[in-house]
């Protein structure tokens, strides 16, 4: 899953492709590298992000989502606002992937009532909230227990298993440990019976461990990538799209994915 950050203030490449030409170019690029999906947000959910309005996220990733429709690569559309889903869907976005993991009113209803598939994210608090001292007593057990109550309110609503994904949300409301914990034990997520999809690049945790500025994380994104698939993800979202298929490649050839 290649990212395309539409904002301003993303904390990887916030402002980079802010313009709809930039953004339209950058996915293309995605594309051109080998990305199976694309995921286009309009606003930041970094660490003390502050929200935008509807109109204002709708007018960076509509245009966006119409200009790259029709390249037959799956678009989701990152977003917790059920505007921006309904809209987004409309315009050709097959997927909703909400760090929110469709709490806000309205969000399930937006897509159970289409064929659209869903990422369930587990997020602690809010952005502007989530690292301020975050804690848990089990952290995964903690986690699938949410992302399981998540999925079996989707399912009752109409939602079908195999269009629903899980996420752990790495950094989103976690601590260093509680991060690398929940990477060590990724299978328990596969195991659960949903898609499971695995968001590290460029975080903060990488940087903590190898003392890199977002602008350098690219060699520790890819190995955490390669380790997640390794442990249980199904599907890896990253902003270097032609490093992380080429390691995977290699791991594919050493160890055939599972089902």
């Amino acid at each position: 899953m290649g990212v395309v950050n539409v904002t301003p203030d993303s904390f990887s490449d916030g402002g980079k492709f802010l313009s709809a030409s930039a953004a339209i170019d950058h996915a293309h690029r995605l594309i051109e590298d080998g990305a199976d999906i694309l995921d286009i947000g309009g606003e930041s959910t970094r660490p003390g992000a502050e929200s935008v309005g509807v109109d204002e996220e709708l007018r960076r990733v509509i245009p966006v989502i119409e200009a790259i429709g029709d390249h037959q690569v799956p678009i989701s559309i990152d977003t917790m606002k059920p505007e921006v889903m309904q809209a987004a869907i409309q315009a050709g976005a097959s997927m909703v992937n909400d760090v929110n993991a469709l709490r806000a009113d309205g969000a399930l209803e937006a897509c159970a009532k289409t064929e659209v598939g869903v990422c369930l994210m587990h997020m602690r608090g809010s952005p502007r909230t989530m690292q301020l001292d975050p804690t848990y007593i089990d952290v995964v057990a903690e986690v699938k227990v949410f992302l399981l109550k998540r999925a079996q309110l989707c399912q009752r609503a109409g939602v079908a298993a195999e269009r629903i994904v899980i996420d752990p949300g790495f950094g989103f409301g976690k601590n260093r440990e509680h991060n690398l914990t929940l990477l060590r034990h990724l299978n328990e997520f596969r195991e659960m019976g949903y898609a499971v999809l695995a968001g590290l690049s460029r975080k903060s945790l990488l940087g903590k461990i190898t003392g890199q500025e977002v602008v350098a994380r690219m060699p520790a994104s890819v190995a955490a990538a390669v380790l997640a698939v390794q442990n249980g993800a199904h599907i890896v979202r990253v902003h270097d799209v032609r490093a992380t298929k080429d390691a995977l490649a290699i791991l594919h050839a050493v160890e055939p994915p599972s089902t």
